[in-house]
């Protein structure tokens, strides 16, 4: 594994994934080498003009892509349920890949703080919305995108949206334990494999995101700058998450993150999480929470004509 790149992703010949978060950084390079390998993709993407320039990436790479644009904003569960509903074919990889990070205080659409709104419950919600499409094939996985962030991240879920307490980065980090911590309870109820990544430190439009939406300048300019710096490139940041979709011999409930310093880049590897990420109660809980706050069950999956 230490030696692994890209070109060791088998032909994905006949096998169809969606990555969420796939018109730029992570899960466009995420896409457009699952797609530099053959498979079937489907970029679901939230902007419409962004999600098209993504194809266009794509294409212009890949020109014989198999290739396609689908509509998909996690921060609103109308959405993840009409997208659900408009791909039901049989589905080999889910990559759960996009979010949000360190935003000002937000709710979605169903009155949810955008983050872990955004990073957990609308993948949670997706995910569930899919099975049908993921039972069909023999081994399907799932891989979750989680964060370094994790470790610091509070388990205690249920207040996630108390706005009187909201303080962006804790905020953050709690969804991508979520995150996490989804990942490996899915892996302990669905009999197909699920899987957690992490980019290390990646070089993305991710870290000016929330710095540009609320004015501050300087604090996007000083990002850009220490990406430039102690970034890996997103290129390299994708690799966790390619691994863990396509190399035999993953394991279910683990996860996958950069092998060098702190996790922060190189070549991917099984690595280290945040112990408490792993305990069945904990999970439990979160899964309860979660299928009350976006009314999707896994126990009775739907079913589309």
């Amino acid at each position: 594994m230490s030696k692994w790149t890209t070109d060791d992703i088998p032909d994905l010949a006949g096998r169809r994934v969606i990555v969420t978060g796939a018109n730029s950084g992570l899960g466009l390079r995420t896409s457009l080498e699952l797609a530099r390998h053959r498979a079937t993709v489907v970029l679901a993407c939230r902007s419409a003009e962004r999600g098209a320039r993504a194809l266009a990436t794509v294409r212009a790479a890949v020109p014989d892509a198999d290739v396609v644009l689908g509509s998909l904003d996690l921060a609103d569960l109308a959405s993840v349920r009409a997208f659900a509903e408009s791909h039901p074919e049989p589905l080999d990889v889910l990559v759960n890949n996009a979010g949000v990070m360190a935003l000002p205080r937000r709710t979605t659409a169903d009155g949810f703080e955008a983050q872990f709104g955004t990073n957990h419950l609308g993948h949670f919600a997706l995910t569930g919305l899919l099975l049908p499409a993921l039972l069909q094939r023999p081994g399907a996985r799932v891989v979750t995108v989680t964060s370094m962030m994790h470790w610091l991240g509070s388990a205690d879920f249920a207040s996630f949206d108390d706005e009187h307490g909201y303080h962006k980065w804790p905020a953050y980090c709690r969804s991508k334990l979520a995150n996490l911590v989804f990942a490996k309870e899915l892996d302990r109820r669905a009999p197909f494999v699920s899987v957690a990544s992490h980019p290390g430190y990646a070089s993305t439009n991710l870290q000016q995101a929330a710095p540009r939406m609320t004015g501050h300048r300087t604090r996007a300019a000083l990002f850009g700058l220490l990406n430039t710096v102690v970034g890996q490139s997103d290129a390299a940041g994708a690799w966790p998450s390619l691994y863990a979709a396509t190399a035999p011999g993953v394991a279910g409930g683990q996860c996958y993150g950069p092998r060098g310093p702190g996790q922060s880049r190189g070549a991917p590897r099984r690595v280290p999480t945040l112990p408490r990420a792993a305990d069945p109660e904990l999970g439990r809980r979160l899964w309860e929470l979660s299928e009350e706050r976006t009314g999707v069950s896994y126990d009775a999956p739907p079913t589309y004509s």
